[in-house]
Parts: C-alpha cells; structure tokens; sequence
C-alpha cells in the first residue's frame, strides 16, 4: 500500500490581492520565473527563447476555448445557467458535436436547477432563429440542443450566444476583451471549457523569436475540462478523484518525438499530462495491441516490471496507428501525477503558478521536488501575479 500524501503539504498562503482578475495588455509583458536546476533567475516572458537550448522540442496545447456558459431567462424572471462538460450525441469526440447541426446533447452542469421543471423547455433567441434546451436527465445533468436555423454548426450558435468561462477564482464578469485573452494565439481545435493558461503569454513576436533560434515546436491537442478547477478535498491526496479530458494526438506528433534527440518541454501542464499519457498508452498496447487510449488515474502506478524507455512506448503507439490507418488517434486521459511520479518524456515545464492545494500543484511539486516551496516563494516576494491570467515560469529540474 502507498503511503498517503497529505495534501496541507502542497498549500501555502495565497494572497486574494495576487490573483489576476484581468490579464496584461500585452501577453509577453509577464514575469518570467526560470528554475534551472535549483537556482532562480527572474526575467520577463520575452526573453524566454534566452533561457531555451537550442536543442529544445516544445509541445505547445492548441485546444480553442468555447464560449461554454449560456444563459437562459424563464418569463418568470429566473435565470437558469448551463455550463457545457463534454458531449454525449451525436458523439463524444468533441470535434464532431461542435460541427453537429440541428441538435445535440450535452452533459451540463446547471445553475439553478430548482427553478427548471422537467417538461419546461428552455429558449433563447438567435440571430432570428432560436435555441431550445430540454431536459433529459437531471441527475446526470444531460441536456438536448435544437436551434433553428438548423443548417448552422453548434459551434456556430453557441459562438452567438455562450459567454467566455472565465475561472471559478475570476470574480467578475466575462467581458468582450476575455473572448480573445482567454485563448492562445496558436488556438484551433475548438472543445475546451478552460483556456491552456501557459500558453497565454506567446506572442506571435515570441514565437518568430523561437524560430530564430532554431527552437522546434509541436502542437498536439487536449481539451481542458472544468475539472482542472476541482479542489483535492481529501486529506491524503492519493485518494481524490481525477477528472478525464480529451486528447487528440497526430502521427507527426509520434515521429517529432521519436526523433527528438532534444529537451523536451511541455508548454503547460495540460501538454505535459498528454505527452506522459502516450508513454503510459504504449505500455498498455505493449501488454495489450489493441488496447483502448484509456489512461486511467492509476495506470502510471501499477506494479509493471521492466517498463520501456520512451522510445519503445512511443514506437508501439506508431505501430499501432499504423496498423490502424490513423492519422490522428483520439483518447482520454485521467493521469494523476502525484509526487513521486518518475517522468517519462518531459523534461521541462512552462506554466504558470497554481492554486494551493491543487491537482496543479501536486503536478508541480512532483516534477521539481521540494523545491517548489522556494519557486513560490520567489514568486510571491517578487510580486508576481497567479493563476490563469497570471504570470509565467520556466521550469528545468
């Protein structure tokens, strides 16, 4: 049995004052921690192609935020708030109900449930057409959409209707500025609730000075859930729940990183938990070939003997794919990285600083050791700014 991991370990004392309300006006004006094998240096977010080998292989997420709150208004004045999770039909590949027409359903979190009787159908205007949501099942939470005109994508009417989901910890309204600065300028595959915040800070002025430097760079897909906010309410760590997301992988992806004879960073936690997965998903298709991309929270920690380097991992996810005929291969991903988690692939880190307690900071904590107290504690006297419009850091353990 595993000994417990206290979660009072991994807090410590934010300050309300050092939460970012609002984000910068220009995204690479941030701080920039860098942690370079225990020591501390503090910069700005410009001058991180400087503090990049050469050699590096960055893997950046390029999930795209949709507007996922919608607000319905009942004639008798109620206001009921649907928060989109994750797809039921016409699929749950994300992707394919966002360009679904005519109807869908959702699994939903609901704001003021009480107020929403079973048989009431819900409506809100659009463009002259109109939505209605009905009620399928409510202890589930699961949601039908019809809208007229039907020929529209439902990417299309929420982009009309839904309101940017600002975190939990933002105590404001979503405003017209949040539509574009909750999103990364390297967005395209819409399906996250929850913007990739590491990747908040790129420029495209960075990224060109990335290319001059001969940086290499990778894009690969996970659509963060509402999940990534969920407290650790347990005492001892292991025994919290993980929530599961969406990840879309390529073959170029699979080949960058057999290749890659190079420092492979992870733009942000979300990217770091897809690239740790695919190790974990070609141990499993190395036991099982025709294993589902299913990376349960526990995977990572059975009892295997003699696990593959990354190399091996990684070339049975190709054959795989290969075999299969797949150019883009879908899976989910519960991965819980706890301290004492060995890594498989990354070995850097970009990301912002996380909330105390958190399934982020357990990440943290495992990739960098105890010295994650020392990083925060470099952060909070230097007055940066935390959470998701917050400011940046370089990790390299």
């Amino acid at each position: 049995m595993k000994p417990p991991i206290s979660i009072l370990d991994y807090t410590y004392t934010l300050p309300e004052e050092r939460i970012a309300d609002v984000p910068l006006e220009n995204r690479d004006a941030s701080k920039l921690l860098v942690y370079n094998h225990g020591n501390i240096e503090h910069s700005e977010f410009t001058s991180l192609p400087d503090y990049l080998p050469t050699n590096t292989l960055l893997f950046f997420n390029n999930t795209r935020v949709i507007p996922a709150r919608i607000y319905f208004h009942k004639e008798t004045g109620a206001t009921i708030e649907v928060f989109l999770l994750q797809p039921a039909q016409p699929s749950s590949i994300l992707a394919e109900t966002m360009q679904a027409t005519k109807s869908c359903q959702w699994y939903c979190t609901i704001g003021n449930l009480k107020r929403w009787k079973d048989q009431n159908k819900l409506t809100k205007n659009v463009d002259g057409g109109v939505l209605t949501a009905e009620l399928i099942n409510r202890e589930q939470g699961l949601i039908e959409f019809i809208w007229s005109p039907a020929n529209l994508s439902f990417a299309e009417i929420i982009s009309k209707v839904g309101i940017t989901p600002l975190p939990p910890y933002i105590k404001r309204d979503a405003n017209k500025d949040d539509l574009n600065r909750y999103q990364t300028v390297y967005s395209h595959h819409e399906g996250a609730v929850a913007a990739p915040t590491a990747g908040l800070h790129f420029t495209e002025s960075v990224l060109k000075e990335l290319d001059t430097k001969g940086i290499k760079k990778d894009f690969l897909t996970l659509h963060v859930s509402a999940g990534t906010f969920q407290p650790v309410k347990t005492e001892n760590a292991r025994e919290h729940i993980m929530h599961q997301e969406q990840v879309m992988v390529s073959v170029q992806n699979i080949e960058n990183l057999l290749q890659a004879d190079s420092l492979i960073v992870a733009v942000g936690t979300t990217s770091m938990r897809t690239l740790e997965s695919l190790y974990w998903y070609g141990v499993k298709l190395m036991h099982d070939e025709k294993a589902a991309f299913v990376i349960d929270q526990e995977d990572a920690y059975q009892n295997y003997s003699n696990l593959p380097d990354r190399k091996e991992a990684l070339t049975a996810v190709m054959k795989y794919m290969k075999e299969n005929k797949l150019s883009i291969l879908i899976g989910h991903t519960s991965i819980y990285i706890l301290p004492g988690y060995t890594f498989r692939i990354c070995r850097g880190l970009i990301t912002n600083f996380h909330l105390p307690g958190s399934t982020l900071m357990l990440l943290v904590a495992a990739f960098v050791g105890e010295d994650w107290k020392k990083i925060y504690q470099g952060a909070l006297n230097n007055n940066y700014r935390f959470l998701s419009y917050g400011d940046s850091s370089l990790l390299l353990p």
